[in-house]
């Protein structure tokens, strides 16, 4: 699977789900553990493996690079795991790959790894955003863009916070669940694991409290229309009530929101295949309209482990969005914007650069989220809320 993401620039969630194909249930959290830690950990394992190992990773053969950052991660990341298999069963990964000649540099340099990665993660400092993002392993300009918007101690923790898995969260739909009610947001609950007989009856869907959070702003009424713009996969649509358009520009993700539809018994719900930036003209005179636009992602890097060395941020393309969607919107109606990220160049940025008026009820109705510097948006923290990091603003139509 590593060779896949790094090799392919597979999706890593995509890439498990044929590595992992018939193994047992806790073969499979196993698999996912290692793999999507060492995918995560990867900036920080190559420095390790560099520095003890003493050999360039570039100049290393795929399967070789793969093994020692897998045997590395357990070696320095994971508790249970002896330490001897660790190093034996990555070795053998290497000579399963046909790579005999490399089986006794792979075992030397693990044992190295072996001997020093405890001392060496130590000394890693993370005192600048540079050094941080090689300590907590993330590309250099996230490290910077959290250090410029949250300061230095928010943004460690926050590195922090999201080299770990985020708890489960589902919202229910109807009936019972059994798990803890989120005390901030109604309708979500934490569990334990997916039911996956209630996720199939559609009495539950995985969604993040953040996420519903954003839903939950939009505050759509009965009697009301509202246009999703950017809907897939449906979590969000489907918790609007009155009459919902959702809009998905994706073939593919348009059959998924469909199928969630469907799933979550959501008939007011109705599906529209379209560029959000170039709206069907018979899509206006709305009450209400949700943007949640594409983003870079840096608010659910611990669900997507691979998309920290791939996310890019997307100002115009949101921009664009929010214009198109307002234009839809009647005089007076509400247009709430939302991204999974925390990057000021993706969040308020777009909002000020749209010059429309913005509605400062938003933070009063959601105390608990207020934006740490613009009282009148929300921003949610991992590392503060313990849920997803989204931005979310809500302004009013001219």
């Amino acid at each position: 699977m590593l060779r896949r993401v790094f090799e392919d620039d597979a999706y890593a969630d995509r890439a498990l789900r044929s590595a992992a194909a018939g193994l047992d249930e806790r073969d499979r959290a196993l698999a996912q553990r290692l793999a999507y830690g060492a995918v995560q950990r990867v900036r920080t394992l190559d420095h390790v493996i560099e520095t003890l190992g003493r050999r360039r990773m570039a100049r290393l053969d795929p399967p070789v690079r793969a093994a020692l950052r897998l045997g590395a991660y357990q070696l320095g990341y994971v508790d249970g795991v002896a330490r001897y298999a660790a190093v034996n069963e990555s070795v053998e990964l290497v000579r399963r790959a046909g790579l005999e000649r490399a089986v006794a540099f792979t075992n030397a340099v693990l044992r190295r790894v072996e001997q020093g990665i405890g001392a060496l993660l130590a000394s890693l400092d993370d005192d600048t955003a540079t050094h941080a993002a090689l300590a907590y392993s993330y590309p250099d300009w996230i490290a910077e863009t959290w250090w410029r918007d949250l300061g230095a101690e928010d943004a460690r923790a926050l590195m922090r916070a999201l080299n770990e898995p985020g708890s489960t969260v589902v919202r229910l739909i109807r009936g019972e669940v059994e798990g803890v009610a989120d005390a901030d947001v109604p309708g979500a609950w934490r569990v334990d694991r997916i039911d996956e007989r209630a996720l199939a009856a559609g009495v539950i869907w995985p969604q993040s409290a953040a996420s519903q959070l954003v839903g939950l702003a939009v505050g759509a009424r009965e009697g009301e229309r509202t246009l999703d713009v950017c809907a897939a996969p449906g979590g969000k649509a489907t918790m609007l009530a009155g009459e919902v358009v959702a809009v998905e520009v994706n073939d593919g993700r348009a059959r998924e929101l469909t199928a969630t539809v469907g799933r979550l018994g959501a008939t007011h719900v109705r599906v529209v295949v379209a560029d959000g930036r170039a709206l069907p003209p018979d899509l206006t005179g709305f009450d209400r309209a949700l943007v949640d636009a594409p983003c870079s992602g840096l608010g659910v890097l611990n669900r997507r482990p691979d998309l920290r060395w791939r996310a890019m941020p997307l100002p115009e393309l949101q921009l664009a969005l929010l214009r198109s969607a307002v234009e839809r919107v009647r005089p007076g109606g509400a247009i709430v914007y939302s991204v999974c990220t925390i990057n000021a160049d993706e969040a308020e940025a777009v909002v000020d650069a749209s010059g429309f008026e913005v509605d400062p009820t938003l933070g009063s109705d959601w105390p608990r989220f207020r934006h740490p510097r613009r009282p009148e948006f929300l921003q949610t923290l991992p590392h503060v809320h313990g849920t997803a990091g989204f931005f979310v603003a809500r302004l009013i139509a001219p």
